[in-house]
């Protein structure tokens, strides 16, 4: 039997939770965040909040998309100089997926030292790490409820993920992510269906990520469409966000599979936006997978579950119209079916390394760089 999970994250929903933040980091506050969240106004608003119940905050807002080892070991210095000889006793991440990793790292590296590459795989931080107050401005990494923080290595540009301590709290507030523009909600949302719909089937899938990457996927199917065709409307946000926290809850109980793993490469050699990737990539990872037989039962189900499918239907046709649902998002969202600007002379490179990415061990069908290869001539020009 699957032992439940333990989610380590204290979850705060719903429009207006960012008023907690103050009642919730009641010390003295390092913020960490990036010059589009200051731009905002985001920031103004919580640091308001903190000057109203007397807590001191200082900030380090220079996080940049993607961020690397030298990123992080910016957020430290910074945190190392606030408060002079006092330390602050948070660390407050206001941000999409970037923010909150980079805080990760410096609560990581402010307990145990060291660079980001030595925290490779599950955790590795010798001493308790200072509490992490996530508050997503995106609904799409999972970052918030998640142990691992994606950093890049400096030397390599390849993503690492480092294991640490999940955020001890996360306040999920829909007005946050109205300063979103149109495609950065289109990356993360398709982010957040990429991750509930390879949670469900990995290889370290247990029965209870499963249903929280089924609930990741009632969530998106239900609201996807509404809150990118009417911004406006709060409940179809505040339900992205609970999407994209209840996949990363599976995501940091069951790894990911192929799709990811064709995505890393593709960001850092094109610069495709890693949502927009794994989302254009999610339909053809799937008919690949589903030809193992426990991989397309597992797919039917997240078709039943999510209504995309009859419950009468056989396998195989449920498995297909999940497919074409995939397809029918990645449209909606606003991309095509295919990569235009990558070329087929590309794929050797993407499929040697797409091999060599830690998420391709948890497919649930063994990919290889010969897989990869296939995959890729599926979806380059």
């Amino acid at each position: 039997m699957d032992l439940p999970i333990s989610v380590r994250t204290n979850l705060i929903s719903g429009q207006g939770s960012l008023a907690e933040a103050a009642d919730v980091a009641d010390g003295r506050v390092f913020l960490v965040t990036d010059p589009g969240i200051v731009a905002a106004g985001h920031v103004a608003r919580l640091e308001a909040l903190f000057r109203a119940k007397g807590t001191p905050c200082q900030r380090f807002d220079a996080v940049t998309e993607n961020p690397d080892e030298a990123d992080v070991q910016a957020c430290v210095a910074a945190f190392e100089a606030a408060f002079g000889d006092e330390k602050p006793e948070w660390i407050v991440a206001l941000g999409g997926g970037s923010s909150i990793d980079v805080a990760k790292g410096c609560s990581m590296l402010v307990a145990s030292g060291g660079r980001m590459r030595d925290y490779i795989g599950h955790k590795t931080t010798r001493k308790p790490q200072l509490p992490v107050l996530a508050i997503p401005t995106t609904a799409g990494t999972g970052s918030e409820v998640q142990s691992f923080a994606l950093i890049t290595n400096s030397d390599t540009g390849r993503k690492m993920a480092c294991g640490g301590e999940a955020p001890a709290v996360a306040i999920l507030d829909p007005d946050l992510t109205r300063s979103q523009p149109p495609f950065v909600a289109a990356c993360a949302g398709l982010d957040t269906l990429a991750h509930a719909v390879e949670t469900a089937v990995t290889k370290a899938r247990t029965e209870a990520s499963v249903q929280y990457a089924r609930e990741a996927c009632r969530l998106v199917e239900r609201n996807f469409e509404t809150s990118l065709r009417r911004p406006e409307d709060v409940a179809a946000r505040s339900a992205m966000l609970r999407a994209s926290a209840a996949a990363g809850i599976a995501i940091e109980n069951s790894m990911l599979g192929a799709a990811h793993s064709m995505a890393n490469p593709l960001t850092r050699q094109f610069g495709v936006v890693h949502g927009q990737a794994v989302g254009q990539l999610l339909p053809f990872v799937v008919r690949f997978n589903a030809e193992d037989s426990a991989a397309a039962a597992a797919y039917a189900e997240l078709a039943y579950d999510a209504g995309v499918a009859e419950h009468t239907d056989p396998i195989p046709v449920a498995v297909n119209k999940l497919i074409v649902r995939l397809s029918e998002l990645v449209a909606i969202a606003g991309f095509e079916r295919t990569f235009a600007n990558v070329p087929a002379s590309a794929i050797e490179a993407l499929a040697t390394e797409a091999a060599e990415q830690w998420t391709a061990q948890f497919n649930p069908r063994h990919v290889d760089v010969h897989a990869f290869r296939a995959l890729f001539a599926q979806v380059t020009a």
